[in-house]
């Protein structure tokens, strides 16, 4: 396991960044390719574990593509897979998109496809997602606890109807009924229970799936239809960058100062994630949305960089930037709130629960609540360098990297963890510093 000791940063940041293809549009692309019938073409991929345990498990259903290079082109030939003889084992590591995304795809595609993966994901919630495709009459066998992973499922040519689905634990299961839905043999209705967390994600699921001719009605916030016949089709896609990595270069200028630019984003991105850029504003930083790029720096006044302000924050709509926020707030000059975001729990790991240990670790004040934080900050003179655990999560180690180039001695543990997601983080951060960013210990 490699272990970085993050040095740092002497001088002010300034740096143009162009950070990897989106995971979340990268994987709904290559299912809806699959799905199509015919060729399809996806450009600008991101290239990490995820999305080839995804690629992957789609060419082991049947479905044919060429991932030999995987950022710049990927073709795929899709349509209805031959049924296997015997059972077929998919890997999904610790994916919770793969692994829910096909849960609902494969209960319409016939065959028995077994799914399995690392042992998070076997604590990570399904159960919902399972109830809603079982009132359509799918099948499935548990290969150890009830309503988790690892599963059999017994897919076959399910009818439409009318379904529901809860909107609290996670969006995922809402945009895998989606996805799935074209597949239905007739107009199918989902309706959501109660709050939608993370809704920009499901926005983004409506939006793929018309990029690739399947229609959804949207008659009220918490109805979808998918009508009868609303197949997909074949289409060329060009992936967004990912803002989720983008946040953690758009919040490099509010720890180490200076001023850095992400190129490919801009305020109308298909991701949510790119609000975080409003909570740095809010904070005391200058964002500027540019014809090629968002832009951040953190202004000199007085000849010193400006304060930065906590803030109180509902990030439900943004969470998967929950532990870039936290880190910046390390460096606020009053406390800083994060609200409604207990789904996070049932991540990668209890993400909650993991930023308010580490944090504690520079010797500030975390108080953890049920749906959420409250970081109280120090003097930078007076926070401590800490090793940090990532438990196995690729945001704890792409967030907690910023904190070292402004605190000396913070060690960032097992780093391979970000190959999930960004598997080239540490020499796009050294590339954008213009120095080694880390060395291993």
């Amino acid at each position: 396991m490699t272990d970085r000791l993050i040095l740092p940063c002497r001088e002010p940041v300034d740096a143009v960044v162009a950070v990897p293809g989106s995971k979340s549009l990268t994987n709904r692309a290559l299912l809806a390719a699959a799905l199509a019938p015919g060729a399809s073409i996806l450009t600008g991929a991101l290239d990490a574990e995820d999305t080839r345990i995804m690629a992957e498990a789609l060419g082991r259903v049947g479905f044919s593509a060429d991932l030999t290079d995987f950022a710049r082109r990927i073709a795929i030939s899709g349509g209805t897979p031959a049924p296997a003889a015997e059972p077929v084992r998919l890997y999904v590591g610790n994916s919770g998109i793969t692994a829910r995304f096909l849960t609902a795809a494969l209960s319409f595609i016939p065959g028995v496809w077994e799914l399995f993966g690392k042992e998070r994901i076997y604590s990570r919630p399904i159960g919902d997602l399972l109830s809603a495709l079982r009132a359509l009459g799918a099948e499935f066998a548990p290969l150890g606890a009830p309503d988790a992973l690892p599963l059999r499922i017994v897919g076959k040519p399910l009818p439409g109807g009318e379904i529901s689905v809860r909107g609290n634990i996670s969006s995922q299961f809402l945009s895998a009924l989606l996805m799935a839905a074209p597949l239905a043999g007739g107009r199918l209705v989902i309706h959501v229970d109660g709050e939608l967390v993370s809704r920009p994600y499901v926005d983004m699921t409506l939006a793929v799936m018309r990029s690739f001719g399947a229609r959804v009605e949207t008659p009220d916030p918490q109805t979808f239809v998918v009508p009868e016949g609303a197949a997909y089709r074949p289409a060329g896609y060009a992936v967004e960058p990912d803002a989720s990595a983008a946040s953690y270069f758009f919040a490099l200028p509010a720890v180490a100062g200076g001023t850095v630019k992400v190129l490919g984003l801009s305020k109308d991105s298909l991701q949510g994630d790119v609000a975080f850029v409003d909570l740095l504003a809010q904070m005391g930083c200058v964002v500027e949305d540019q014809q090629d790029g968002i832009r951040v720096t953190r202004p000199i006044v007085g000849g010193r960089p400006a304060q930065l302000v906590g803030i109180d924050v509902d990030m439900n709509d943004i969470s998967d930037t929950v532990q870039t926020l936290s880190v910046v707030s390390l460096f606020a000059v009053t406390p800083t709130r994060i609200r409604n975001v207990a789904h996070i729990r049932g991540k990668e790991t209890d993400r909650l629960a993991a930023v308010a240990a580490q944090l504690r670790k520079f010797g500030v004040r975390v108080d953890e609540y049920g749906e959420g934080l409250q970081i109280w900050p120090r003097p930078l003179d007076r926070l401590t360098g800490a090793r940090i655990e990532t438990y196995d999560d690729h945001r704890m180690a792409m967030s907690f990297a910023l904190a070292g180039l402004a605190v000396s001695g913070v060690v960032i543990e097992k780093t391979e963890c970000t190959a999930k997601t960004y598997p080239n983080f540490f020499d796009d951060l050294t590339r954008a510093l213009g120095r080694p960013a880390a060395r291993e210990v």
